[in-house]
């Protein structure tokens, strides 16, 4: 029989994409998710009952325990932004974290691979990261063995990263930044599959790899390079963090005062404190290149998704070519 990989938070962003590289692998998959109604899609994957959606909460024992049963790997992608609520940094990212490593480890699970981030620190001063960095102790704590992905932001068709910044550009003359200056080093999607399939099928090492693309780039400049693909012309303005602090403080109270009926999608205090840390591989840090890896580059993948955001979508390039023709 095919060996079995479960995946938490399969239908998401990361997680869809390892699905289907593992069902490509001929494994079976498991899909575990809160709503499996609505990651039906992953179904067509791999042949017929090779990959299901199953319902399970990361914060409920015996979903977590059940979703995993006669798992040969067990991969975690859930995480998530919102300091509040049931679904928070430390339900999710810590305790939820922990849980799946334990219980992997109980039920004789032979690989694991969780999906971190680059900025995971104890001693950071976003909550965020720190509940990252926290997940991952509890992990190696339980499950030593372990492999641990830590991708700077993440690029793709369903970012909500680029697709988000395009979106407002359609939209806006100008492209309001916060840490203008800070270095990000974008991760395909893709590679960033890849990577976890080598952790599932037992070629990585135990042990946590940092994850970024060829490009080392700011946000300021990630912004520029985002609109010459999308061919518009956008004043990309740097703000101060003072101003970042009044709006994501007034946009945190609204959520508050609705208790979260009005949920914060602009900014968060949280995510102003990261916009202020680099988000590069370190120098010492295991990547790629362990893995046998080599990551793509932005501008070989940005075009093939964020085409629709041109002025004339697909036939913007038509268009401009028509205006190059003489006139009979």
């Amino acid at each position: 029989m095919s060996k079995l990989v479960t995946i938490y938070g399969g239908s998401g962003f990361v997680g869809r994409y390892i699905a289907r590289r593992m069902a490509k692998e001929g494994w079976r998959v498991r899909v575990a998710v809160r709503r499996p109604n609505e990651a039906l899609f992953v179904r067509p994957y791999g042949v017929v009952g090779q990959v299901e959606p199953v319902l399970c909460n990361i914060r409920d024992e015996a979903s977590v325990r059940a979703a995993m049963q006669g798992a040969d790997a067990v991969v975690n992608c859930v995480g998530t932004f919102a300091s509040g609520g049931k679904n928070n940094f430390d339900a999710v990212q810590v305790e939820g974290a922990a849980r799946i490593a334990r219980l992997a480890a109980a039920e004789g699970v032979a690989q694991l691979v969780h999906l971190s981030a680059i900025g995971a620190d104890a001693g950071s001063d976003s909550a965020y990261s720190r509940s990252k960095a926290e997940g991952e102790a509890a992990i190696k704590a339980a499950f030593p063995a372990a492999v641990i992905l830590r991708p700077s932001v993440i690029f793709g068709n369903e970012d909500h990263f680029f697709n988000r910044f395009a979106g407002m550009a359609r939209l806006s003359p100008v492209l309001p930044v916060f840490g203008a200056a800070t270095r990000f080093q974008p991760v395909h999607v893709e590679d960033v599959a890849r990577a976890a399939v080598k952790g599932i099928k037992g070629e990585a090492a135990p042990g946590v790899y940092e994850l970024g693309g060829p490009d080392v780039e700011t946000f300021a400049g990630l912004m520029t390079q985002m609109l010459g693909v999308i061919h518009r012309r956008r004043l990309v303005l740097p703000l101060p963090r003072l101003v970042g602090r009044v709006i994501a403080f007034g946009a945190d109270m609204v959520q508050a005062f609705t208790l979260r009926l009005v949920e914060n999608k602009l900014l968060t205090g949280d995510q102003l404190k990261g916009l202020y840390h680099d988000n590069v591989v370190a120098a010492d840090a295991k990547g790629f290149a362990n893995l046998g890896i080599t990551p793509s580059a932005m501008g070989a993948v940005l075009p093939d998704y964020l085409w629709p955001y041109r002025p004339s979508g697909q036939y913007d390039a038509i268009k401009a070519s028509a205006k190059n023709l003489r006139k009979a």
